[in-house]
């Protein structure tokens, strides 16, 4: 597999590459890389074929919006092959209720402000950023249906948004014949899988695109951190990065480096495929400071796992997630399937007693 093995983004006929550049990083030399290291990023990842670029309005204050925009001007011909995501929902005014969020006044001036910034006059995807408790999930999907129909956007997404809201969202869309959720954005890793429940069902229910981010745990599942070498950082995110430096943190580090050296491959890359393994997983968001992680990410394209390596990684790691999941997958697969294995699930024979 490579870059331009493409995939449809859910109910969609828009084909994104396998790993999806995300911008969190850029213009950002506090925390990321510099303008220039960013441009370089953006120009390797699409000339190995590489067509779908992540953003959102609060990157680096709009500043990662603009760098595309740079990299855009350099090579005006790529804009049309590019399948250009951002996000709203962040505000950039402090002080203005209005500034951010997602409803019809703030999406309306947050779409134009990106547009500026971009330098185009659409988006192909554009994304609820995380989840507005405060706006009926009916005036975000009605306003982004105009931006559509206004040809401001071409599709869009949520991110960071509860299994119920998402559930509303389609069917609504779907019931008032409007473009269809393209897809959603959830952290998800070998080291945050509760998604797995309830998003993922409502995703396979519905036909809807899955793009995770925070593959690597925050750079947790990198390759870097060993029982030995954890040593505080200094960098800002590190008492995150700490708290998940456990016991069990390290074994799975440990199964991902035996699986990383049989095949001569990074452990980011052993982690990124096995997020690339779920069959729910459309395209994975990846983030990058150098041309070496961007280089190790891009190698993750080329590992298959075997099936006793993913049994491996899955036992270590296994969710603990919320009722009704565990007992659906007890106490009601045994009183529903009287013994028998369907689609794969097991049962007892159990009758209770009358």
């Amino acid at each position: 597999m490579d870059l331009a093995s493409y995939r449809t983004l859910g109910r969609t006929g828009l084909r994104v590459s396998p790993l999806i550049l995300g911008t969190l990083t850029f213009d950002d030399p506090g925390w990321g890389c510099d303008q220039d290291t960013a441009l370089h990023l953006l120009r390797r990842y699409v000339d190995a074929g590489g067509n779908t670029l992540d953003t959102a309005n609060g990157y680096a204050g709009g500043r990662a919006e603009q760098t595309i925009a740079k990299f855009l001007r350099a090579s005006p011909s790529a804009r049309d092959g590019l399948v250009l995501a951002t996000k709203f929902a962040g505000n950039l005014h402090p002080g203005d209720p209005n500034g951010g969020g997602a409803g019809r006044k703030a999406i309306l001036r947050q779409l134009d402000a990106s547009l500026a910034r971009l330098g185009t006059d659409h988006v192909d995807l554009y994304w609820q950023h995380y989840f507005d408790r405060h706006t009926p999930i009916e005036e975000t999907i009605g306003t982004l249906q105009d931006l559509v129909t206004a040809g401001k956007i071409r599709y869009y997404g949520l991110s960071d948004t509860p299994a119920w809201a998402v559930a509303r969202a389609a069917s609504l869309a779907e019931s008032r014949g409007w473009s269809p959720v393209a897809a959603i954005q959830a952290e998800y890793s070998l080291l945050q899988r509760t998604v797995e429940g309830e998003l993922f069902g409502a995703a396979r229910a519905l036909g809807i695109g899955v793009t995770p981010w925070g593959p690597l745990a925050g750079g947790v599942l990198s390759g870097k951190y060993t029982r030995t070498g954890a040593a505080e950082s200094g960098r800002a995110d590190w008492a995150s990065t700490r708290a998940r430096l456990t016991e069990n943190t390290f074994a799975l580090l440990d199964a991902l480096h035996e699986i990383a050296a049989a095949q001569r491959v990074p452990v980011s890359a052993v982690a990124l495929a096995w997020v690339s393994h779920r069959p729910e997983v459309t395209a994975t968001i990846i983030g990058c400071r150098t041309p070496g992680q961007l280089e190790d990410n891009l190698a993750s394209l080329a590992v298959t796992l075997s099936a006793d390596q993913l049994a491996t990684l899955n036992a270590l790691t296994a969710p603990s997630l919320p009722f009704p999941f565990p007992f659906l997958d007890t106490s009601a697969a045994d009183l529903a399937q009287g013994g028998a294995t369907i689609n794969g699930i097991p049962s007892r024979n159990w009758h209770p007693a009358r």
